[in-house]
């Protein structure tokens, strides 16, 4: 959770400052022109009426969150296109007091935008109604940037590499080294990876490499590398998913822990104020009553990892009453009563619940369900992989989310990305493999709580 607190009028003085960086994504754009009618007009040139509306927006977000923050009332704002919004780098968004008006309780900003490089793209003047009595409210973490920027204090993570043998895979590792969050070791065949380097323009001179055969011996390879302490992580690159993971099961890589492995997805939805975990998408087919449980766990010991203390788990089917003809509302009611039991801990667990009532207040009130975790569900769990695969993959491609992927239970994490997946969700993939690694580190319980049995 974020405290945020405001300036009242009286505090504010001329000078005072407020930044943010944000990366602008591709789908942000798409999801203003369609809110706003400007379905073909992308982060154009000067003039783009979708390129003020998204600046307006930024620079409003932080008037009203941090100077002068909760309780602002904006009066006018006046914005200046100057060139092309950056796309899948950082802009700084930033704002400065230029005046107080005592006469109206008012105070000016200047707006200002910048690109990586440091070029104005944008600037602005706002006039807003400041409050002038404190508030403060805290919101849950959103938007997946932060982990990011929480991983900024962090020790980059030696991170084998297996097998990147794509452009895609090959960036993902670069550019995942670049944000500060690893320090790649790639495993694979050493002439292709240098050749695909070499046509994509992707400088590796600096990474270690590892000579493989083949896709299964550089996924065997780096699995072992693993489980002797020789890398901390390992990130999945061009080959299938069934290689790469066997070689994780296999006896010699020391890499099981006694519970199974499973998959799960950090995401953030514009529509849904609060970042969230679902599981399982990707690897566990029907699990069965005791695997969801270990899903459950292994979740529930993600999410922690990622900043929510007591997570808010709802175990997912098509109705919200337990019925004996649907297995999926029978293993939600028992796993409810498991973590009653404290056979599941860390979290809070309910179920059967629908997806509309674990994830809307309203839907929740007009059923008559009386959940702590009914419309602030911060899990997920879904029956089987159908349901979880095709849940995730509406809201990555059809709902603009920010997604990240990782495999966890296993002595060391896992990060394994889809094919079709953004550069921006390996990336942001990268970044909870290290808190998650940080936070086993510092508290092993999140890998192994203690449990009733």
């Amino acid at each position: 959770m974020q405290t945020i607190v405001n300036k009242t009028f009286d505090e504010i003085a001329p000078g005072d400052a407020a930044t943010v960086h944000r990366k602008l994504q591709i789908g942000d754009v798409r999801a203003w022109a369609a809110a706003f009618g400007a379905v073909d007009r992308c982060a154009g040139p000067s003039g783009s009426q979708a390129a003020a509306g998204i600046v307006t927006s930024m620079l409003t977000s932080l008037a009203g969150s941090v100077l002068p923050g909760p309780g602002t009332s904006i009066r006018a704002s006046s914005v200046q296109i100057k060139g092309e919004l950056p796309i899948d780098s950082v802009m700084t968004v930033h704002l400065v007091v230029r005046e107080k008006r005592v006469d109206h309780g008012t105070v000016v900003l200047d707006g200002q935008c910048t690109d990586a490089a440091g070029q104005i793209v944008a600037t602005a003047s706002l006039e807003v109604l400041a409050p002038t009595v404190r508030q403060q409210y805290q919101v849950a973490e959103h938007r997946l940037d932060q982990l990011i920027e929480r991983c900024l204090a962090l020790r980059p993570m030696l991170t084998a590499v297996v097998h990147p043998c794509s452009a895609d895979a090959l960036a993902g590792a670069v550019q995942a080294a670049e944000a500060g969050l690893i320090v790649p070791v790639l495993f694979g065949p050493v002439a292709e990876i240098r050749k695909i380097a070499d046509q994509a323009c992707l400088d590796i001179a600096r990474f270690r490499m590892v000579a493989t055969d083949n896709a299964e011996d550089s996924a065997l390879k780096a699995a072992t590398a693993a489980g002797a302490g020789e890398v901390a992580a390992l990130m999945k690159g061009n080959l299938h998913t069934n290689v790469f993971l066997h070689a994780v099961m296999q006896k010699e890589a020391r890499l099981r822990t006694g519970r199974i492995i499973s998959h799960c997805s950090m995401v953030s939805v514009p529509t849904y104020a609060r970042r969230f975990v679902i599981s399982d998408v990707a690897l566990n087919i029907a699990p069965d009553t005791g695997q969801k449980r270990d899903i459950c766990q292994n979740a529930i010991g993600f999410a922690r990892a990622l900043g929510i203390d007591v997570p808010k788990v709802a175990v997912l089917a098509a109705v919200e009453m337990v019925r004996s003809d649907m297995p999926a509302t029978l293993d939600a009611a028992i796993l409810a009563k498991m973590a009653d039991r404290r056979q599941i801990v860390g979290g809070i667990v309910d179920g059967p619940l629908d997806l509309d009532a674990a994830v809307d207040a309203e839907a929740a009130r007009i059923k008559h369900i009386a959940s702590p975790v009914a419309g602030l569900a911060d899990v997920l769990i879904v029956p089987n992989i159908e349901a979880g695969n095709m849940v995730y993959k509406n809201l990555a491609f059809m709902a603009d989310a920010q997604t990240a992927g990782l495999v966890v239970g296993a002595r060391v994490p896992v990060i394994l990305t889809s094919r079709a997946d953004s550069m921006a969700a390996r990336v942001f993939s990268a970044a909870t493999a290290v808190l998650y690694a940080e936070a086993i580190a510092r508290d092993p319980s999140v890998l192994h709580p203690e449990t009733a049995e």
